[in-house]
């Protein structure tokens, strides 16, 4: 039997198979970063009855952006426009969480009006940015030097995600997801190798893991636990990310997230690094050793086959398994794996921003028949 279309339960919700559709950042919303008709159309698409999507990283603040087009969800505008999509996807029986993001350094002053990025620490990362050009083209460019946050200036920042997190609640959303991962804000706080901090946010793993502890609380004053998510990738370089000793970090957070009773825990495996996949070190950290202390429920993300997600959940190192580049050219990829249907090819050049094209334009399995 596939064990990808046998049923769970993710939080409250039963969902009827394993296959979720991985936050993906495709920069399609209008000017003000509110989703429009083709961002509810992309999504109604890859809804299906009981399943489970997470939506683009979605920026809880002006100063959140790392990419033009990226979506927010810090104004009344911003929970318009996303209950549109949250009703298109229940309306075909699914499921959706708002990925919470802050970018943190990982933003460019070009996206967030001139002002410089925030970090817990004046740490560059040496990645690059999506940025409109003098002629509105999308380009990437190299990241800035950030400010580090003072000290009264965290409290802040942690009530924009409240405040987001009630917003997300009013656009319809089923629970959100914080996103810890891939170098951004929460993650910038609790690796060593971005977090250079000496006060109560910085030093022992203690310290650095507060922000996003703090994070989270702030986040349950709104939502119930079990309709709350954390995403961690222990095992990613992305974003110049570094810590001395993930296994000990990373094994530390997933131990006192275990005790929230989280929706689920969502791992990326560490043999991707941003879109791309790479060979990953055999000492790094996964979603098979996070889940020797934390007992929830697991979403493993990484470049998984139906096969490699199917081994993944046999043998009982995931609950689910999110897909991203597969969803993103097959809108139907839940049926398509069931069947054994063959399955479109992705156009890379088209993942960032643009129109419905490489978006919305994609064939459905019973368009062949």
């Amino acid at each position: 039997m596939n064990t990808l279309f046998t049923q769970t339960q993710v939080g409250p919700y039963p969902v009827s198979h394993r296959v979720v559709m991985a936050p993906l950042t495709r920069m399609r919303t209008d000017a003000q970063n509110v989703p429009g008709d083709l961002m509810v159309e992309y999504y109604a698409q890859r809804a299906s009855s009981g399943g489970l999507l997470i939506s683009d990283a979605t920026s809880v603040s002006p100063l959140g952006f790392a990419y033009v087009g990226a979506p927010g969800i810090y104004t009344e505008a911003h929970a318009r426009g996303w209950r549109r999509v949250t009703d298109a996807v229940h309306a075909k029986g699914g499921r959706i969480f708002l990925q919470l993001w802050h970018a943190g350094r990982q933003a460019h002053p070009a996206n967030i009006g001139g002002e410089l990025p925030v970090a817990p620490s004046a740490v560059r990362a040496y990645e690059h940015s999506a940025i409109h050009d003098e002629n509105g083209r999308v380009i990437e460019i190299e990241q800035v030097v950030p400010r580090a946050l003072a000290l009264e200036e965290i409290p802040g920042v942690i009530e924009e995600f409240r405040h987001a997190a009630t917003l997300a609640k009013q656009a319809g959303f089923d629970g959100v997801e914080l996103h810890a991962a891939n170098g951004y804000l929460p993650d910038q706080f609790l690796q060593d190798g971005s977090n250079h901090r000496t006060d109560a946010y910085g030093g022992s793993l203690e310290n650095r893991a507060r922000f996003l502890f703090e994070v989270i609380e702030a986040i349950a004053s709104v939502w119930d636990a079990d309709q709350i998510a954390v995403r961690l990738s222990p095992g990613s370089s992305y974003g110049t990310m570094s810590d001395s000793d993930p296994h000990a970090t990373f094994g530390y957070v997933a131990r006192r997230l275990d005790g929230y009773g989280l929706a689920y825990l969502h791992v990326v495996e560490p043999r991707v690094r941003g879109n791309e996949d790479v060979a990953a070190a055999a000492s790094a950290v996964s979603a098979r050793d996070l889940r020797q202390v934390f007992k929830g429920t697991v979403i493993a993300a990484g470049g998984f086959t139906a096969d490699s997600a199917h081994r993944m959940i046999e043998a009982g190192d995931a609950d689910l398994v999110a897909f991203g580049r597969l969803f993103i050219s097959n809108p139907d990829l839940p049926e398509r794996l069931r069947v054994g249907a063959p399955l479109n090819r992705y156009d890379r050049s088209t993942f960032y921003g643009g129109n419905a094209r490489g978006y919305t334009d994609y064939s459905f399995h019973s368009a062949r028949r």
